[in-house]
């Protein structure tokens, strides 16, 4: 089991989302009072290629682990800052598969459907920061490290110090792709 260490919204197109004390997690929608809340995608780059896709990135997850790395490298990176919606601790959620199920305290399910794709807003918050969360791995293939999209299955309030649950799918596996 992991833990819910931060939660964030924003009702504007920003970057950086605040820490809130809580966020609501809408069924089919997203994170109520979240910009990018919606059925169909919300992400200014998807809705300029087809406003009519589905929203697979209604909640983003981000592993506080992460946050931790990058501060041994020199940066200053805080819950919320890069755009996530729930900020994690003790779940390895870049090497979870697709359709995982994350129950996020006592009502909300997220089902992970792939990679967050980081953009360069992201290097725009801080020099550099996109190369440590996008790279190479050993065999060349891009490896993305900033955290996870997910939709919400069943809706709930979600608290920092709220336990996850993860429940994986059927085998076989999918490996997680960029959404």
């Amino acid at each position: 089991m992991g833990v819910v260490t931060a939660v964030s919204r924003s009702e504007q197109y920003t970057f950086t989302k605040p820490v809130r004390s809580s966020i609501t997690l809408l069924e089919g929608l997203g994170v109520e009072g979240d910009v990018h809340q919606g059925v169909t995608v919300k992400h200014r780059s998807r809705v300029r290629q087809d406003p009519t896709q589905p929203n697979l990135r209604q909640v983003h997850l981000m592993h506080a682990e992460l946050f931790d790395e990058l501060r041994e490298k020199g940066f200053s990176v805080a819950p919320g800052e890069i755009g996530e919606n729930v900020t994690t601790r003790g779940i390895d959620l870049l090497g979870l598969p697709t359709g995982t199920l994350l129950h996020l305290g006592a009502d909300a399910v997220v089902e992970v459907t792939g990679l967050r794709n980081p953009c360069v807003q992201i290097e725009n918050f801080s020099a550099g920061l996109l190369k440590e969360v996008v790279g190479k791995g050993a065999d060349g293939e891009l490896v993305r490290r900033a955290g996870v999209m997910s939709v919400v299955v069943a809706g709930g309030v979600v608290r920092p110090g709220d336990e996850i649950r993860v429940v994986l799918p059927p085998e076989p596996h999918r490996p997680l792709e960029k959404v």
